[in-house]
C-alpha cells in the first residue's frame, strides 16, 4: 500500500520539487500520466499555473495538494477533482454522478456539427439523448447557434450537472428516461439525434479501470452485449427524425459492425463509421430517408 502523501511534506518547498513528490507518489500508485496530473493538481490547489508559481507552497496550499494527491492515488478521476473539464474548448462541470467528458467524444459532436451544416436547416431541432453534462448537446448549439436542442437526462445526479451546464446556452434540460421519452415526441420534430448511451457489456463491467469504476454505473452499462440503448433508440426514434435528418451515435471501440447492423435493421439508410482521433471506430451515423 503507497503512502499518502503529509502536508508538512510538500508546505515550504518549491513548486517543481512539489510536483515531482506529487508525481513520484501518483507512480507508486498505478495512476497513468502521473506527471500531466501532478501539474493538473497542483494547478487545482494553487489556483494558478503551476509555471506562474516561484514562491514555496504556504501550509494551505499543501494541505490542499495533499488531499487531491490522496484521492488521486484511490483513482478518483482527474476530472471530478478539477470540478470542470474542457471539451471542444467549452468548459463543463463535472463531479461524481455524471460520466465524464472525454476527448474521444469530440468527434461524435464534430459529425453531427457537420451534418447540420451540410444540411441548412434554418433552425434545426437536436435532440442529445443520455446527455450526461451536455456536452455534445451544447457543443452542437455553440457551434450551430441557430439549432434548437434538448438534452434528456434520467439520473438526478448527472442532471444537477446538465442543468448548470445549459444555464445560458439556450439549450434545455429535461429530466426523462431515454427509453420512454420518445413517447412525448411528435413525430417528424427533429432534424439530427445524437447520443452517447451506455455501452459497456457485461464482463467490461465487471472489468472496469479504477477511475472508470468511480463513474455512475448507469452511464456505463449497455446490457449484456452491450447493445440495449441502440437497440431501442434506433427503432424507437426513427419516425421522431424528419425525412433527410440524422441519427449520431457514439461506440465503444469494437461495435461498428453490430451498430451498423443495428441501424440498417430498423430501417435507417446511409449508414456510415468514423474514427476518433486516436484510430478507433467510434462514431456511427445514419440517415432517415424514408418511411418503411
Amino acid at each position: 500500500m503507497v503512502t499518502p502523501l503529509a502536508p508538512q511534506q510538500l508546505a515550504g518547498i518549491l513548486p517543481r520539487q512539489a510536483v515531482r513528490m506529487v508525481q513520484d507518489a501518483l507512480q507508486a500508485a498505478g495512476c497513468p500520466d502521473a506527471d500531466y496530473d501532478a501539474r493538473e493538481l497542483l494547478r487545482i490547489a494553487a489556483g494558478k499555473d503551476p509555471r506562474l508559481l516561484f514562491d514555496p507552497l504556504t501550509r494551505p496550499q499543501a494541505e490542499c495538494l495533499a488531499e487531491l494527491a490522496a484521492q488521486r492515488m484511490q483513482r478518483v478521476p482527474l476530472q471530478y477533482l478539477a470540478g470542470e473539464w474542457d471539451f471542444l474548448g467549452l468548459t463543463f462541470k463535472v463531479g461524481p454522478g455524471v460520466l465524464c467528458p472525454r476527448a474521444d467524444s469530440e468527434v461524435v459532436c464534430e459529425t453531427a456539427i457537420e451534418l447540420l451544416q451540410q444540411m441548412g436547416k434554418p433552425e434545426p431541432r437536436v435532440l442529445d439523448l443520455c446527455a450526461g453534462t451536455g456536452c455534445l448537446g451544447i457543443g452542437i448549439r455553440h457551434f450551430v447557434p441557430s439549432a434548437s436542442v434538448t438534452c434528456v437526462e434520467k439520473s438526478p445526479q448527472a442532471l444537477q450537472y446538465l442543468q448548470a451546464n445549459v444555464h445560458g446556452t439556450g439549450v434545455q434540460a429535461k429530466a426523462a428516461d431515454v427509453l420512454q421519452y420518445w413517447r412525448e415526441l411528435m413525430p417528424q420534430s427533429v432534424q439530427l439525434i445524437i447520443s452517447n448511451p451506455p455501452y459497456l457489456t457485461g464482463a467490461e463491467m465487471q472489468a472496469l479501470m479504477p477511475e472508470t469504476a468511480h463513474e455512475p454505473a448507469m452511464a456505463l452499462d449497455g446490457g449484456t452485449d452491450g447493445l440495449d440503448f441502440y437497440r431501442a433508440i434506433a427503432a424507437h426514434y426513427r419516425d421522431i427524425v424528419c425525412p433527410g435528418g440524422w441519427l449520431v451515435f457514439e461506440i465503444g471501440c469494437a461495435q461498428r459492425a453490430d451498430v451498423m447492423e443495428i441501424c440498417r435493421q430498423n430501417g435507417w439508410q446511409q449508414v456510415q463509421a468514423r474514427k476518433d482521433y486516436g484510430g478507433n471506430d467510434r462514431v456511427v451515423y445514419a440517415q432517415r430517408v424514408k418511411y418503411i
